[in-house]
């Protein structure tokens, strides 16, 4: 046994300290991940109850018409507007002569409600409000001010739909979550139904009459009206107190909306049609408040008797029922505290107590955390969608500006280096790869020397760079400890005052160092950006991946150029002044963006980085999306560790501190808060195309699609790339780019968490030779 081996053999058993990190952080990611999909989920579920509120989910707009009667009792048709099912048998009641039961529908709405519990105070008349549930769970304080007023409530179904259209559960469920609603603003629950799209009692119709006797054995009383006052018609003022006011002197019903539309003129007439009434000698009260009047009319036990047999004759109560008929509990008394008189005005209301109350509270705060989320997040993501537009328009700018400026003719950065330099190569088991990477060195036109750090391999990299036996090759062998510090043992046993670095499953061109190293003809620059592309891309993947480098580098890399911000020199292919790295201190450990952090930090110590476009690296980017989520992964938390690192960079003096005042803004911006929103953007979308408009919805999607696919076409142009690839931008920005949304949340809360990684290293198929023509 050798001595390597027992060495690997050691480190085998004796884990490093990367490892035992990168142990603690995988007992650490399931947790994240799953609070990640909870806030998926959370966010998801607000979105669908705001869309429920709204009848956009699982809405239903349907409205029956004309439908037969036949099957309909006649002496229901001919009855009164209260509707009440005793041991099974549905019986009506009219209300008492000379009394008005003012009734509202469709609301609370925080326009008009209000004002009309005003108008009715201060002529102190009670009315009966017939609510939406959905509207309850937004207006909350208004229905609890409505019954501390006096005035009784009654159910209009949750999301306003014709009951005669719904299944026995959804007819169920929409007064249940009316009714949660009911409790969880005022504390009470009601007994009193107006079904959405009703009318006069003689309306019901072969659909209707059997919701009706469900909601009767439910113990529900369902109230009609005797007189419309047509108010949502708009018809002027006179009009509504003229349609209002019942024929001769007989009791009614009348109906008035509070919601659902402009209801000026009804605020305008009501106080006007209150006081001719009362002029008319008319009382004014409520459902039942007129139910307890009839009963007080029916008088001795003989007119009770009288009465009862006229009931069974006709079944018709032509002057009320006996308050064992009206469908009202026992137990209603009103909401009136224990021990004091009961309210008969609302006597159909009981006080919501256990469960009841207590989930009615839980609906009313998750609607209200709804009603304010969407539309702020709606808001917000309009903000950022306007300002990644306006990303796009200055990327293709500046991109046109950057290509025409450097490809001119007489463009040049001073005079030609044609010195030397050392070319890091870190490697940690890179067997597949790193012959491919060092006979396209090997081919450079330019003098080098090749610095190859094996980082501890185990699979023979270090054996098989030196069999190759090319000139000017070091092999320098170091303990595993990670690539930055491999990269900084490649400097400090660098010869040349240029080192170039670049990752050891990357080929270069031939001509690719001599175009790398020409920025540093200006004596302010201390690093140049390479030209990283795709070589593996004749894969799904690798195709989504190549449109994503292409639009990266040729785009947001010209732009940072021309605005001497660049955020990053990509670990694939950079060049930097030795002198620069020992001034920052090296590659540094503290993040798993090294590659980011030491851009940072030499735009920091006064140096100027720029984007040379024709030094182009060809690397093997991930085959699997297991491989591609851990390196984007990484590239993103790394990235997000750096910028925290260099935060102070925001208030540095000076051209040093260039990149606090504009590239730091922009990378968080476009590359942390964008992303993490933009799959809310994507969800929106779909949203809207499910339950709003779709082809509207559609049509914005294909227009941003356009002006990516605008953006993209650009960048293939100006680096020389086949269009073909493009097709796949469609499906990219479905599949793909939804991935990297979530690898960057998932990043963002592991950064929120604390929570820390270590390098993760791919696996490599050494596929990527070295390019002829490609891309040409």
């Amino acid at each position: 046994m050798t001595r390597d081996t027992s060495a690997r053999r050691r480190r085998r058993a004796a884990p490093s300290r990367f490892e035992r990190a990168g142990r603690r952080a995988a007992a650490l990611q399931r947790p994240r991940v799953v609070l990640a999909l909870v806030l998926v989920l959370g966010l998801v579920s607000v979105m669908l109850l705001d869309g429920y509120l709204r009848s956009e989910v699982l809405g239903d707009h349907r409205v029956r018409t004309g439908a037969s009667y036949d099957k309909v009792p006649q002496r229901i048709l001919d009855g009164g507007p209260i509707l009440t099912s005793t041991n099974g048998s549905m019986r009506t009641q009219s209300v008492p002569k000379k009394t008005i039961v003012l009734t509202f529908d469709d609301g609370p709405d925080a326009t008009y409600t209000e004002k009309v519990l005003e108008i009715l105070a201060d002529n102190d008349v009670h009315g009966t409000f017939f609510l939406v549930g959905s509207m309850i769970a937004r207006h909350p304080g208004i229905v609890k001010d409505m019954v501390g007023q006096g005035d009784e409530v009654g159910l209009h179904t949750f999301t306003h739909v014709d009951l005669s259209y719904q299944s026995d559960a959804r007819v169920k469920r929409e007064l249940t979550q009316t009714q949660l609603a009911l409790a969880g603003a005022a504390g009470i629950t009601t007994k009193l139904v107006r079904a959405p799209y009703s009318s006069e009692a003689a309306a019901i119709d072969n659909y209707s009459w059997p919701v009706y006797k469900k909601l009767g054995a439910m113990g529900y009383t369902s109230v009609f009206v005797d007189t419309d006052s047509d108010d949502w018609k708009q018809p002027g003022v006179s009009k509504i107190v003229q349609w209002a006011t019942p024929k001769k002197s007989k009791g009614a019903s009348v109906l008035f909306h509070d919601a659902g539309g402009n209801r000026d003129q009804t605020l305008k007439a009501l106080p006007k049609y209150i006081k001719k009434m009362k002029a008319k000698g008319y009382t004014f009260t409520t459902v039942s408040g007129a139910m307890a009047k009839t009963a007080a009319q029916a008088g001795s036990a003989q007119a009770d008797s009288a009465q009862a047999g006229a009931e069974q004759r006709s079944g018709q109560v032509p002057g009320g029922a006996a308050q064992q008929g009206t469908g009202i509990p026992p137990s209603s008394s009103g909401t009136n505290p224990p021990g004091s008189a009961p309210n008969v005005d609302q006597a159909a209301h009981a006080e919501a107590t256990g469960t009841t109350l207590y989930e009615g509270k839980a609906l009313i705060a998750a609607v209200a955390l709804a009603e304010w989320t969407v539309p702020a997040l709606a808001v917000f993501l309009a903000v950022v969608g306007v300002a990644v537009m306006a990303r796009f328009a200055m990327m293709l700018v500046l991109a046109r500006r950057h290509y025409r400026q450097r490809n001119k003719r007489r463009f040049s950065w001073g005079p030609p280096v044609t010195r030397p330099v050392s070319v890091i190569v870190p490697a940690y088991n890179e067997k597949e790869c790193i012959a491919n990477t060092l006979n396209s060195l090997a081919q450079s036109t330019h003098p080098i020397e090749i610095i190859v750090v094996d980082d501890g391999s185990t699979d023979g990299t270090k054996e098989i760079a030196e069999s190759l036996g090319l000139p000017n090759v070091r092999v320098i062998r170091q303990e595993n400890a990670g690539k930055p510090a491999a990269l900084n043992n490649g400097v400090h046993n660098a010869s040349y005052d240029i080192v170039v670095m670049m990752d050891g499953d990357t080929v270069f061109e031939p001509d690719t160092v001599r175009q790398l190293v020409q920025p540093f003809a200006a004596p302010d620059i201390g690093a140049v950006a390479g030209n990283a592309k795709v070589g593996n891309h004749n894969t799904v993947i690798g195709a989504w991946q190549h449109i994503e480098y292409v639009m990266g580098f040729n785009l947001d890399r010209r732009m940072y150029d021309l605005l001497r911000c660049m955020p990053t020199i990509p670990g694939a292919i950079g060049a930097f002044r030795r002198q620069a790295v020992l001034e920052v201190g090296g590659m540094s450990e503290d993040t798993l963006a090294e590659d980011t952090d030491i851009t940072v930090a030499m735009h920091r110590a006064g140096w100027r980085v720029v984007y040379q476009e024709h030094a182009r690296a060809w690397t093997e980017a991930p085959a699997s999306l297991k491989q591609l989520w851990s390196q984007r992964y990484r590239w993103s938390y790394g990235t997000m560790q750096a910028l925290w690192k260099h935060r102070k960079s925001l208030v540095d003096k000076g051209p040093s501190g260039r990149f606090g005042r504009v590239g730091m803004p922009l990378v968080v911006l476009f590359q942390i808060v964008t992303p993490v929103f933009a799959p809310l953007i994507d969800l929106f979308t779909v949203y809207s195309m499910i339950f709003v408009d779709f082809k509207a919805s559609l049509l914005a999607w294909l227009a941003v699609l356009g002006i990516q696919l605008v953006c993209a076409a650009y960048a293939f142009r100006l680096d020389g790339e086949k269009y073909r690839y493009l097709w796949m931008l469609p499906l990219q920005q479905i599949a793909y780019r939804q991935m990297m949304y979530l690898v960057l949340i998932h990043s963002s809360i592991t950064a929120l968490t604390g929570g820390r990684l270590r390098w993760q290293k791919l696996k490599r198929t050494g596929e990527v030779g070295t390019p002829t023509g490609v891309g040409r």
